[in-house]
């Protein structure tokens, strides 16, 4: 394969949250479930793959992968034991999709990434604050707020629209507008590293909330500036955050994302490249996404028992994740964290 380093300005690498974008795909037709002939309900699939091909077409990436978690602890687990256990378990039906969305990428051929012991969040960190390094722009695709802590001017927060709504774009001025006006978007874990999270089990510091937290890092700039300063709080507020000041530090490290995961910036197999037809055929046929197809491959296709209408058969790639996979190994080194972003 030639060198795909980007050498021109359109350099632009998209990096899905998978498990983020498969809830929300879900959930969007949990009112009108997506059932096919089979009875087989494929609306976590056809709602991710939908958001992706849109992607795809708006967008024109030059460099996309799609990231996700494993099932393999993570320190953060280590440090708190009960680090995301309020989870509900995973739908069934979302379940008996993982294997088709899986394919579906494959078939895409874009990379699928993940690394044991590190969550989706700290690959794709660790990727766009190395791409960041190279001249690219990083459109993080996912709806979670956590992943404003990363914005620069060159990693923007990208969530998909809803209903055909078009998409936001999150750039420093947007992620620092809306916790109430920071100075800098890596005050972004501060907050919640004051007001814990209840879906990932993050404590925080009791009593703090939201826009309470928000008060206490423009005031002191910083969770540990709260402690330092606590003398200048008052009543309760002022003795839960000298009793759980030691939870705080804990609570904004496990909603710090670590951008040391073990995973490269390899310009080759990032780059969007055409899909494997045949593949597309294959998956979209067992599924019955009739008119995915026509929009992938512009092709009119027989289903129900007619049958795929097949296109020429070619070599397949092998799936472009294999690249990737190599380079994953685990690491134990600290976070360094890299520079702030300024807001204006």
């Amino acid at each position: 394969m030639p060198d795909q380093t980007p050498n021109g300005d359109d350099k632009r690498l998209f990096l899905l949250d998978a498990f983020a974008l498969i809830y929300r795909a879900y959930f969007s037709f949990i009112r009108a479930p997506r059932i096919n002939s089979k009875g087989f309900n494929t609306s976590a699939a056809f709602g991710f793959t939908t958001t992706l091909l849109d992607l795809i077409k708006r967008e024109k990436p030059t460099h996309i992968a799609v990231v996700f978690d494993t099932a393999a602890p993570t320190e953060r687990h280590e440090t708190l034991l009960d680090y995301k256990a309020n989870r509900e378990e995973m739908p069934d039906d979302i379940r008996s999709n993982l294997a088709y969305i899986r394919r579906i990428i494959e078939a895409l051929r874009i990379p699928i990434l993940e690394s044991d012991g590190y969550e989706a969040d700290d690959v794709i960190g660790t990727l766009a604050k190395k791409a960041e390094l190279e001249g690219y722009t990083t459109y993080m695709v996912t709806p979670d707020k956590d992943f404003g802590q990363l914005v620069t001017d060159k990693i923007i927060m990208y969530k998909p629209g809803r209903g055909g709504d078009p998409p936001e774009k999150l750039g420093p001025k947007e992620i620092c507008d809306r916790w109430g006006g920071l100075t800098s978007t890596e005050q972004v874990k501060d907050i919640l590293g004051l007001m814990g999270d209840a879906v990932d089990n993050i404590p925080g510091i009791p009593g703090i909330g939201e826009k309470t937290a928000i008060k206490l890092v423009q005031q002191f700039g910083s969770l540990e500036g709260v402690i330092e300063g606590v003398e200048q709080l008052k009543g309760k507020q002022k003795e839960n955050v000298i009793a759980f000041a030691e939870q705080g530090r804990m609570s904004k490290m496990l909603a710090t994302i670590n951008i040391n995961a073990p995973v490269e910036l390899n310009h080759d197999a990032l780059h969007l490249d055409p899909p494997d037809k045949d593949k597309v055929m294959e998956v979209f046929s067992e599924l019955e996404f009739k008119t995915l197809v026509n929009r992938v491959l512009g092709a009119t296709v027989l289903m129900n028992g007619g049958g795929p209408l097949r296109g020429p058969s070619r070599e397949r790639a092998q799936p472009k994740s294999h690249q990737l996979r190599h380079q994953v190994k685990w690491i134990s080194s600290a976070p360094r964290w890299m520079r702030t972003a300024t807001c204006r």
